[in-house]
């Protein structure tokens, strides 16, 4: 194997393993302090459309990355919503339109015009975390592996993608990796003691402990 195979390899082992360890963690502890429902919306349509961009250009590693991290992004997703009070599917929504967007603007314009359009549920998804890391009072709900993985995994696709000379993951990798090594940076900062910034309204008495998912009652089953 080329130099090239063992990084797509490898992006694809931490893109498969990514999500894991915040849907373990959020499973475990119910917490969902620090999480941002935006940005894993964002992060479905980066797995759909990716997977999609991956048959395109016909390379195993994006397809096989892409196509598994859905198997946390999914869960993630429908624990948010049942915290949240919202329909499920209509929580889907937001990622498969924008993945549809995404895989219309490869196949008519290319992987350049691709690239740039998959800027947007990228940074939506990291930033949106980002947000989150700032805002929120607690961030004891995010999972700091995932983070950890999130720095690796855009390292490893942009060097794969600067050796197979595909410009779209060069760009959106490049860019998304920046703002995951922010998240990883700004959180081990509120773990040490930084306050919020910016803090979102503080719960009342009545619910100032952390949020937390509790199971439905045996009326709702």
């Amino acid at each position: 194997m080329t130099t090239a195979d063992y990084l797509g390899w490898a992006g694809t082992l931490t893109a498969i393993l990514l999500g894991l360890p915040q849907l373990i963690r959020l499973a475990r502890t119910r917490n969902v302090e620090g999480l941002s429902l935006p940005a894993w919306q964002a992060f479905l349509a980066v797995g759909v459309g990716w997977t999609a961009h991956g048959i395109t250009i016909g390379q195993a590693p994006q397809i096989v990355a892409s196509a598994l991290s859905l198997a946390s992004t999914v869960p993630i997703l429908y624990l948010l919503s049942r915290h949240l009070r919202r329909n499920f599917l209509i929580t889907l929504l937001p990622g498969l339109v924008l993945a549809a967007i995404m895989i219309g603007i490869d196949q008519i314009f290319g992987s350049g015009a691709y690239g740039a359009v998959a800027l947007v549920p990228a940074v939506i998804a990291n930033a949106g975390q980002s947000i989150a890391l700032i805002r929120a009072p607690h961030v004891g709900g995010v999972s700091v592996l995932f983070l950890v993985l999130a720095v690796l995994n855009q390292v490893f696709w942009l060097a794969w993608a600067i050796l197979v000379a595909d410009l779209g993951t060069i760009i959106a990798a490049g860019t998304t990796g920046t703002i995951a090594l922010f998240n990883l940076i700004w959180y081990t900062a509120r773990r040490l003691g930084v306050p919020p910034i910016w803090a979102a309204p503080q719960p009342t008495e009545h619910t100032a402990h952390p949020p937390r998912m509790t199971p439905p009652s045996a009326n709702n089953l």
